[in-house]
């Protein structure tokens, strides 16, 4: 095997560079246009119930197209589709600002062109996460999924913030924004070389919009993977909680409430970084147990900290948990799944992240009810680490996976 691309930096592919450039400036555009849509709603009604319709109206798109949006990823010009939804977010940012300079901005106008915003970002995700591993050589797949996720969160850390400060300006400048960083997206995206397109035509079926969800039954490693990231984001969500545990227990206000919603993804960039520069040894598959350990860990020790850096190192540590666990499950599915298949495979996998984030918070709040604060998250952290040890017992075909076997068989 040559060495040559395992010691070049993944930043040195060009194609690659463009990938990351588009996740970049796309996820740094939603998140900004979700915080300022949200303040401007807000502002306008004063009602937390209308609050809570942008998270609605944003979460039924990839409830109910996701696996259509799977199906067209691997059957379709993935550059074309997401040339298609950079084009539509543009014009949907451009209403945003069209809606806000009238006296009078309509409301179910605003939710509208969000709920368009979000039909398009439904069908960008499986076309953008499958082109990952067509775009740089197998033997440093892992490290660039590791450097993808980074993406992810330099976005999660710098959007919301930068929306905030140029709110102050005003909202139309935060839509400007937007619209500016989704025509560098656009541009990027374009750049890039042309990706495999199936040669094969598959009118869309039952059969086909859950070939992703099949293929994912009948492998194990794949199923385990999945299956425990999905419990843990279910049960093992602390984000819901964090305004209580800043307010009523570490008593640092708003300023550190910021800081403790900082903490886990600037732990998850740190290991992204990490694995970027190193990445992942023959036994990858035992890294998902150890990251989904150390978050499950890291969760019940925050329930019993009082003491404000501590908790923010906690949730750091829980960030870096999670990313250890997420880039090894997201390179597992990158190299087993097969180019045929894994828009639909990537779709599926997305799905299951979104609606257990979902049902996490509620989960959370329940929980919160019945045993308190701490006990709800000593209960999730203990879930966790519970499911972990389970799916270790059950799942001996993930830990077991010969990580460098795998990349040389399904290669190029």
């Amino acid at each position: 095997m040559d060495d040559a691309p395992r010691q070049m930096s993944v930043f040195g592919f060009r194609p690659f560079l463009l990938l990351f450039v588009t996740r970049l400036t796309s996820n740094a555009a939603n998140t900004m246009l979700g915080v300022a849509a949200g303040w401007k709603i807000y502002e306008l009604t004063a009602s937390p119930l209308n609050l809570g319709l942008v998270g609605l109206v944003q979460f039924l798109p990839p409830l109910l197209l996701t696996l259509v949006s799977g199906h067209m990823a691997d059957y379709g010009d993935r550059r074309k589709i997401l040339r298609a939804c950079y084009g539509v977010e543009l014009l949907d940012a451009m209403g945003l600002i069209a809606l806000l300079s009238s006296s009078s901005p309509s409301l179910p106008v605003f939710y509208f062109l969000l709920l368009v915003n979000a039909v398009a970002r439904t069908f960008e995700g499986p076309s953008l996460q499958s082109l990952l591993p067509t775009l740089v050589p197998r033997e440093i797949l892992s490290r660039a999924v590791a450097a993808n996720s980074m993406a992810g969160r330099i976005s999660f850390l710098l959007g919301p913030s930068t929306a905030g400060f140029l709110y102050i300006i005003g909202p139309q400048v935060d839509f400007f924004c937007c619209a500016a960083l989704v025509l560098i997206a656009g541009v990027a995206s374009s750049l890039m070389p042309q990706p495999p397109v199936s040669q094969k035509r598959h009118d869309m079926n039952w059969a086909s919009l859950f070939g992703g969800l099949a293929f994912i039954w009948r492998t194990k490693p794949m199923l385990g993977a999945m299956s425990l990231d999905l419990i843990a984001t279910l049960f093992g969500g602390v984000t819901a909680l964090l305004p209580i545990f800043a307010n009523d227990i570490l008593h640092i206000g708003p300023w550190g409430f910021g800081l403790l919603r900082s903490a886990p993804a600037l732990g998850g960039l740190t290991t992204a970084l990490l694995l970027s520069r190193f990445p992942l040894g023959r036994n990858g598959g035992w890294f998902i147990f150890i990251g989904m350990g150390v978050y499950g860990l890291g969760t019940v020790l925050f329930a019993f900290s009082q003491n404000a850096i501590l908790s923010i190192f906690l949730l750091f540590i829980v960030g870096m948990g999670d990313m250890l666990s997420g880039v090894t499950r997201q390179t597992l599915i990158q190299v087993l799944a097969p180019e045929g298949t894994r828009g639909r495979v990537l779709a599926v996998n997305s799905l299951s992240n979104n609606t257990a984030g979902q049902l996490g918070q509620f989960e959370s709040g329940v929980a919160a009810h019945f045993l308190g604060i701490e006990g709800s998250v000593i209960f999730g952290g203990i879930a966790v680490m519970s499911v972990t040890a389970l799916w270790i017992k059950y799942f001996p075909a993930l830990h077991r996976i010969d990580w460098r076997r795998q990349v040389t068989e399904h290669g190029r």
